[in-house]
C-alpha cells in the first residue's frame, strides 16, 4: 500500500513537473508550488463533494439518523470531511512533504493537529469579520481562506511534516551523530 501511495504521488509531481515553467518558478520553490496545486485540487473535491452531498444525498433536507437530526450543510460537511482530509494528507505525505524526517503515525497525528487548528481559525476569523466588523459573508470567507491557507502551509511545513531548512538541518546533524553519546 505504501509503496503503491509512493508510486502515485511519484506520477503526480511528474504531472504537477510539466506546469512548474520559468514564472511560477520565479514565484515559488518546488514544495510551495507542489502545496498550491494539491492544496488546490483537494479544494476543489471538498467543494465538488460538498455540492454532490448536500444537494444529491441529503436533498437540502434535514439528515434524521434516529438518534440525531442535522441540518443539511453541516451533514455534508461532517460526511465529506473524512474524505477530503484523508485525500489532503496523502497528497501533503507523499507529493508536497516528501522529505519529511518524521514517521507517518506522527505526521497523521499533527496533521490532525493543524486541520483542528485550520477549522478553528476560520470559524474565529469569520465571527469576527462578519460579526464584529460587519464585512458580507462571501469577503469574509474569501479573507479568511487567504489567511488559512498561509497559517496551514506554514504549520504543515514547520510542524506536521517539518520540512523547513532548519528542521531538515538539524534532523541531518542527529542522524549524523553516532549513538550513545
Amino acid at each position: 500500500m505504501r509503496k503503491k501511495a509512493e508510486n502515485t504521488g511519484l506520477k503526480i509531481k511528474k504531472l504537477l513537473d510539466v506546469f512548474y515553467i520559468k514564472p511560477i518558478r520565479h514565484l515559488l520553490n518546488r514544495e510551495t508550488y507542489y502545496y498550491a496545486a494539491t492544496g488546490g485540487a483537494n479544494t476543489v473535491l471538498d467543494i465538488l463533494l460538498y455540492f454532490i452531498f448536500y444537494h444529491f444525498v441529503f436533498h437540502q433536507q434535514i439528515a434524521d439518523f434516529g438518534f440525531v437530526a442535522i441540518s443539511p450543510h453541516i451533514a455534508a460537511f461532517i460526511f465529506v470531511f473524512p474524505i477530503t482530509f484523508t485525500t489532503g494528507f496523502l497528497l501533503a505525505k507523499y507529493v508536497t512533504f516528501t522529505n519529511s524526517p518524521l514517521h507517518g503515525r506522527k505526521q497523521l497525528i499533527r496533521y490532525a493537529i493543524s486541520v483542528g487548528g485550520s477549522i478553528l481559525l476560520n470559524y474565529i476569523l469569520l465571527k469576527i469579520l462578519v460579526e464584529e466588523y460587519h464585512i458580507y459573508p462571501t469577503p469574509a470567507k474569501m479573507i479568511t481562506t487567504v489567511i488559512v491557507v498561509i497559517y496551514s502551509f506554514l504549520i504543515q511545513r514547520f510542524f506536521t511534516f517539518k520540512t523547513g531548512k532548519k528542521q531538515l538541518a538539524k534532523a541531518a546533524v542527529s542522524a549524523e551523530k553516532p549513538k550513545g553519546l
